[in-house]
């Protein structure tokens, strides 16, 4: 009966120490990027973002906004089967979304959109 009594008591203290975390760490921005897609995509979200003359031509023409483009940088993956991440001096990804892909070259301070491939 000891036995169970102290299970019970580590229990409820584990849950009561769960919802004081959650509930404390919920009022702060705090991101938890520890995935090889989530560590790539979060270096490319912080540079300075730059667009070529190809990407924005095709953004234009089918008239997709910075908006989307922010949304496959937070919610899409990283293909490191067509990306070159050790490429020197800029690393290359190939990142995709449920509608678009984007071909990034990620340097030291910028990350550039070079290609924006419309899945049909």
């Amino acid at each position: 009966m000891q036995l169970l009594k102290r299970i019970g008591f580590y229990m409820i203290g584990l849950a009561l120490g769960t919802l004081a975390v959650s509930f404390f760490w919920k009022n702060k921005k705090v991101s938890f990027d520890y995935g090889m897609d989530a560590r790539t995509l979060k270096t490319i979200r912080i540079r300075k973002r730059l667009f070529s003359e190809e990407a924005m031509k095709t953004m234009q023409l089918h008239k997709i906004d910075t908006a989307q483009i922010s949304l496959i940088l937070r919610k899409g993956d990283v293909y490191f089967g067509k990306s070159k991440p050790r490429q020197k001096p800029c690393a290359e990804y190939y990142v995709t979304g449920e509608k678009l892909d984007l071909y990034i070259i990620r340097c030291d301070s910028t990350a550039t959109i070079d290609k924006v491939f419309i899945k049909e």
